[in-house]
């Protein structure tokens, strides 16, 4: 039987990158899908917590918008709904949504999300509405659906580390361009300090890859041996798109999969605004 790890790498290796979105569809029809991690992300929910400084939270007056790309199975977008937030859910995926409705229905009725919007952060405001589109993060039709151009704040964990390297420039120019000024982008970075050479997804990232794609979006970068940025290969001129990182630190709490055998945390959480 070929296990998880292979199968992804298999399926993605043999199949250009234009055909990548319906092979993830795909894989959720086959009901594959062992990058969900049955719960939100507690790395998250501390960050919004402990951060205000830099992160405002959502307000009664003034729910802040916010977009999960990749959102999978939905729990970082109920997550973000306990705390406030009118969230967008997006993924390609229609049969990714359909498990995410059912998720949002069973959390729902088990106040699954409760204890979120009463100790961390939440402040009384409320849940907020919760949107699940389909679509291309890389097209423009899903933002219709989802009735915005613009998003307050953006998180991406297991979204980057999906797409192919050379997709990575797109991402980062994709992000500039639906971040609203004044906006945070969180990344929870997995799989922290994997080697491109392991193949993927989830392919590696390092912290200086981020800052690399994000302080120059749509730019190319050049990787050393070990995945991480090459020595002066990072242009050395300010972009007049690029974001800045306000935020690095290592979560005292993340999933099973961003630690080491020690328990120890591998993985880092990064805040990125104009």
């Amino acid at each position: 039987m070929t296990d998880g790890p292979t199968r992804l790498r298999d399926t993605f290796a043999s199949k250009p990158v234009s055909a990548h979105n319906d092979a993830w569809d795909a894989l959720y029809a086959d009901s594959f899908h062992p990058w969900d991690r049955a719960g939100p992300s507690l790395a998250l929910a501390d960050l919004l917590a402990q951060r205000t400084d830099l992160i405002p939270p959502s307000q009664p007056r003034r729910r802040r918008l916010a977009l999960v790309p990749g959102c999978g199975r939905g729990h970082d977008v109920l997550l973000l709904s306990a705390l406030g937030y009118d969230v967008v859910g997006l993924d390609y995926s229609p049969r990714a949504l359909e498990l995410a409705r059912e998720n949002k229905e069973r959390a729902d009725a088990e106040g699954r999300y409760a204890e979120y919007g009463d100790k961390d952060g939440g402040g009384g405001v409320g849940s907020g509405r919760v949107t699940w589109v389909s679509g291309d993060f890389f097209g423009n039709g899903w933002q219709s659906d989802a009735g915005a151009n613009k998003f307050d704040l953006i998180f991406d964990y297991t979204f980057l580390c999906a797409l192919q390297p050379s997709e990575r420039p797109r991402w980062a120019k994709r992000m500039s361009q639906l971040l609203s000024p004044g906006g945070q982008l969180i990344c929870l970075e997995f799989p922290s300090g994997k080697p491109l050479s392991l193949q993927g997804p989830p392919w590696g990232v390092w912290p200086e890859v981020y800052e690399a794609l994000l302080e120059h979006p749509g730019e190319p970068i050049e990787y050393a041996d070990d995945g991480n940025v090459k020595p002066g290969s990072v242009p050395r001129l300010p972009h007049p798109d690029g974001l800045h990182r306000v935020c690095l630190v290592k979560p005292r709490r993340t999933h099973k999969a961003g630690t080491n055998e020690d328990g120890s945390v591998r993985d880092f959480i990064s805040v990125w605004s104009r």
